[in-house]
């Protein structure tokens, strides 16, 4: 909380930890070039090295298989490459099939041509449709290309976790690459390449406490990898080219050490959130929560009020000192509903509020966002005696 105000806009991105502002600070006043030979580029590849290692034991992976990029989306946009090479030969993947609720990084389909994307169906609290999956990769033409999978692991608006291991035995069946984007899901819960569920993470540092500037491709293997996006000196054994960003990935893998050790937290952080919902329905009782009778992130609340736009509502909460999201971080300033409503079947909605919390959101913070709720919908009930 910054002054009086309640920050409540973890999702879009969590406050800065101070480890991460240490290994910030400290990363600044190393001037080399972590591609330089001499003692001050070692003492900089140091540091880049040692945050592969955090942010690698953050998701169970090996250090070797982390690929530093400027954030989720670049991550995303390398990923989602028609061409991949395993060793010296190409591989082609013919198809890229989507969510109508991934984030737009995934649904934009990235590289590929969007004649070449399919966008799967989900059902009304978000979750894939398993069957239209299996249906499509039964169909898949394998002579032509093999099919790459591309899915959140949570939503950004909602919180609903999707069944990865259910996903994963589908794509791995059809002889697919499953890549998730697991940006809200890191830190929030448990993940841990080892299990073999996925081939690909997408990870951003500013969602799980680290600065700004900073995301991560992690893989199970270094055998095939996409064509790299971003060409150059051959940095990031060539995946990646362009020196590294070393304050950002310094604080991120600081954060990343910080938040696996604080994943403990996370009950009550749960508890926080279930007291936001119980205010709501009580002050609410027909207000709509969204992805309620899913499995959910601990952190994540999507909700409507009847009658009153998200716009409105966010303007007022934020005039009251609460920082809340109408939908989506990446969408703000676009008027309409949210793409992910829509996927789920809410086409004709006046848009939601999104409240997300973390470890750190204090009891006054959401003392300060029930006082705000009451006061908006004060406000709703005299326009309507007035009306």
């Amino acid at each position: 909380m910054a002054g009086s105000r309640a920050y409540l806009d973890y999702n879009a991105s969590a406050p800065l930890l101070p480890a991460a502002h240490a290994a910030v600070v400290a990363a600044l006043d190393v001037a080399a070039n972590p591609s330089s030979v001499h003692s001050e580029g070692r003492a900089a590849r140091k540091i880049i090295e040692d945050a592969r290692r955090d942010v690698a034991a953050f998701v169970g992976a090996k250090a070797e298989h982390v690929v530093f990029t400027s954030g989720a989306t670049e991550a995303a946009t390398t990923l989602l490459s028609p061409e991949w090479r395993m060793g010296r030969g190409a591989v082609r993947m013919s198809r890229l099939y989507v969510t109508e609720a991934d984030h737009p990084c995934l649904l934009n389909g990235g590289r590929f041509p969007a004649e070449r994307v399919t966008r799967l169906g989900v059902d009304g609290n978000g979750i894939i449709d398993l069957a239209a999956l299996e249906t499509a990769l039964a169909t898949h033409d394998k002579f032509d290309g093999l099919p790459l999978v591309a899915i959140h692991a949570a939503n950004n608006e909602t919180g609903v976790i999707q069944p990865v291991r259910d996903i994963a035995r589908l794509v791995k069946a059809a002889g697919g690459v499953l890549v998730i984007d697991a940006v809200q899901a890191a830190g929030r819960i448990p993940l841990d390449m080892s299990e073999g569920y996925a081939d690909y993470l997408i990870l951003s540092s500013h969602k799980i406490g680290g600065p700004k500037g900073a995301g991560a491709i992690v893989a199970t293997a270094d055998l095939m990898m996409p064509a790299p996006l971003v060409t150059g000196g051959g940095q990031e054994k060539g995946h990646r080219g362009g020196t590294e960003n070393l304050p950002a990935i310094a604080g991120f893998g600081a954060a990343a050490r910080d938040t696996l050790a604080g994943l403990a937290a996370i009950d009550a952080v749960r508890t926080m959130r279930d007291r936001i919902e119980n205010t709501i329905m009580r002050l609410v009782p027909d207000a709509e929560i969204f992805g309620k009778a899913a499995e959910r992130l601990a952190n994540t609340t999507f909700f409507a009020i009847p009658g009153v736009k998200a716009e409105t509502a966010q303007i007022a909460f934020d005039l009251a000192g609460v920082a809340l999201s109408a939908g989506s971080a990446c969408s703000s300033g676009k008027v309409g509903p949210s793409h992910v409503l829509k996927a789920m079947g809410f086409a004709d909605n006046l848009g939601a509020l999104r409240v997300s919390i973390g470890r750190n959101t204090a009891e006054a913070d959401v003392e300060k966002f029930e006082t705000a709720l009451a006061a908006l919908l004060s406000r709703r009930a005299d326009r309507t005696k007035a009306a």
